[in-house]
């Protein structure tokens, strides 16, 4: 559906993928269109073409792709058919892309308040001096704290969320007139996702600015959208407002979203730990009863780190606070708070990737906080780490089945056809064919490449394994089959999940218990349905408040 007064319009958009043994249909037939001030959303399943016809239309797609036919036309403009000089000149100033990962789109030796600038630069909306004024300008708008300190940082010295609101951040300093967001807050925490949502409603409010956001999410389209677009198998397959789309789905595919979305769906309690490590007795062989004894115990943390002052030298800041955590065996413990609150450090502490500047880690029984050398190294057996980003978690020149055997032959476990024996039994208990063991991980989607993430965790039989945002790459329908089988996993085996998160919907979904931390401290912490659905502090309930998909905490009215 378009319409003739829209800033964009797509009309049978259709592009393709070709290599030497076959072409692929990415987008077939694409049309709608994106009135000024508007906020659509493009949601859809993992390859089902929604990024690559929103990389359309500023024609940023692979060597390897070709638009076969169709229109895109900006505010009366043919993009289609540009030169990439004239390209250059929209993209940024007319069109702002918000990517989704920032691990390679910053330049890693640049500060960030050049980065920044440089979209100002480059299309001669500012000087130099005025350029490094509005970068912080702009850091501050995209919700980053203590932004004159951060416009001195490099992207290493960020954490993922405060990386993924310098992209944004970027994309709005020329205050262009269309924002292609491409899951643009996938990476951040509900609070800071809102202020992101609400500061791209401001936009569309007073500047008119467009907004086509791409996003997994269906929480977020519901909250955040004018107009909803499903897509499956590169084609537009419903259409229509949150209500219409969310509220009574036409077709199949537009149910099944719905259903494997967290944020929207009644999801099922997890059983308790006790029922976990009955089925599958722990490694002491004891059903344990309630809680049991703590399998981790982490007492009174401290973590202190030096970074850049505002004007020159350097601050000393406490990351972790005074923090105290305890994990039962078969038990998963959600540790979770806004970017910068302390959780992923408190977890990288627990895994001992780095030491604490005081305080205590008992890992069964074993006091743990000063080992080092052999014992260290043992250590790795029992403790384990599941990444976010299942796309730069994994050696992309090994095989599949080389990467899940590559602890065993670190800790030289079994013989060579041992381990490729035990590397295929994990390939097939996380639901991978046998024939994935002679793949590369660039043959494998986003879910799979996780299911191999999570095979190489547990090959070694650990007894804890992280689960650092295992899930928010993911669209719903691979999330809901990962979560589902974390859990088969742990009721098999009777393994201790911390799970590092900013999505409380997915929280509430596989945890027992659930920490909130903030400025680096733990402010509550309890069984999930007593601080989920009763919170005492006011930061946890300004974090529940937050969880997109109940339309309660829009800010502004949808446009009519």
């Amino acid at each position: 559906m378009t319409s003739p007064d829209a800033l964009l319009r797509l009309d049978g958009l259709s592009v393709s993928y070709t290599s030497r043994r076959n072409t692929v249909r990415a987008v077939r037939d694409v049309s709608f269109s994106v009135a000024p001030g508007e906020t659509v959303a493009l949601v859809g399943g993992s390859g089902s073409g929604k990024s690559t016809t929103a990389h359309s239309i500023v024609r940023l797609l692979p060597r390897n792709a070709v638009i076969g036919s169709g229109s895109v036309n900006l505010g009366g403009d043919e993009l289609t058919g540009l030169r990439p000089r004239a390209l250059r000149a929209i993209r940024g100033r007319r069109i702002g892309l918000i990517p989704q990962d920032p691990a390679v789109s910053l330049n890693p030796v640049l500060r960030i308040g050049r980065q920044v600038a440089e979209v100002l630069l480059l299309h001669g909306l500012a000087d130099r001096r005025a350029a490094s004024i509005q970068a912080v300008e702009a850091l501050a708008a995209a919700g980053l704290d203590r932004p004159k300190v951060r416009a001195r940082q490099y992207p290493h010295e960020l954490s993922g969320g405060m990386r993924q609101r310098v992209l944004i951040a970027i994309a709005l300093a020329a205050k262009p007139a269309l924002v292609i967001a491409d899951e643009a807050t996938s990476a951040l925490d509900v609070t800071v996702q809102r202020q992101i949502l609400d500061h791209l409603e401001h936009l569309t409010r007073n500047l008119g600015t467009s907004v086509l956001m791409i996003t997994h999410d269906l929480g977020v389209a519901a909250d955040r959208a004018n107009r909803i677009l499903v897509m499956h198998h590169g084609s537009i397959v419903e259409q229509g407002t949150p209500a219409e789309v969310l509220g009574a789905p036409e077709h199949p595919y537009t149910r099944s979203l719905i259903a494997a979305a967290p944020s929207l769906a009644a999801a099922a309690r997890p059983a308790g730990p006790a029922a976990s490590v009955t089925r599958a007795a722990p490694r002491t062989g004891t059903p344990v009863a309630g809680r049991g004894e703590p399998l981790l115990e982490a007492e009174h943390l401290v973590k202190e780190f030096t970074t850049p002052g505002a004007s020159g030298g350097t601050t000393l800041f406490r990351a972790v606070n005074d923090v105290s955590l305890s994990v039962a065996r078969g038990e998963t413990l959600g540790v979770v708070g806004e970017s910068g609150s302390g959780k992923t450090t408190v977890a990288r502490i627990l895994l001992r990737l780095t030491s604490p500047t005081s305080g205590r880690i008992v890992l069964d029984g074993q006091d743990i906080t000063t080992a080092s050398g052999n014992t260290l190294r043992k250590l790795r057996q029992q403790l384990q780490i599941v990444f976010q980003n299942p796309y730069t978690s994994l050696n992309p020149k090994m095989t599949i089945g080389a990467i899940v055997a590559e602890p065993l032959r670190s800790f030289g476990i079994g013989s060579r056809a041992q381990q490729r024996e035990r590397a295929a039994t994990w390939l097939d208990r996380v639901g991978l064919p046998k024939s994935a063991a002679e793949r590369k991980p660039v043959e494998l989607s986003g879910g799979q490449r996780q299911r191999v993430a999570i095979a190489r965790a547990l090959v070694l039989d650990p007894k804890l394994v992280v689960l650092d945002e295992p899930v928010s790459a993911l669209d719903v329908l691979v999330q809901a089959q990962i979560l589902a089988q974390l859990a088969e996993l742990q009721r098999e085996f009777g393994v201790s999940y911390v799970l590092i998160s900013h999505d409380l919907a997915v929280v509430r979904r596989v945890a027992h218990r659930v920490a909130v931390m903030s400025l680096g401290q733990v402010v509550e912490e309890g069984p999930v349905e007593q601080v989920l659905d009763r919170p005492r502090h006011d930061y946890t309930r300004q974090l529940v408040e937050a969880i997109p998909g109940s339309l309660n905490h829009r800010t502004t009215e949808p446009l009519t």
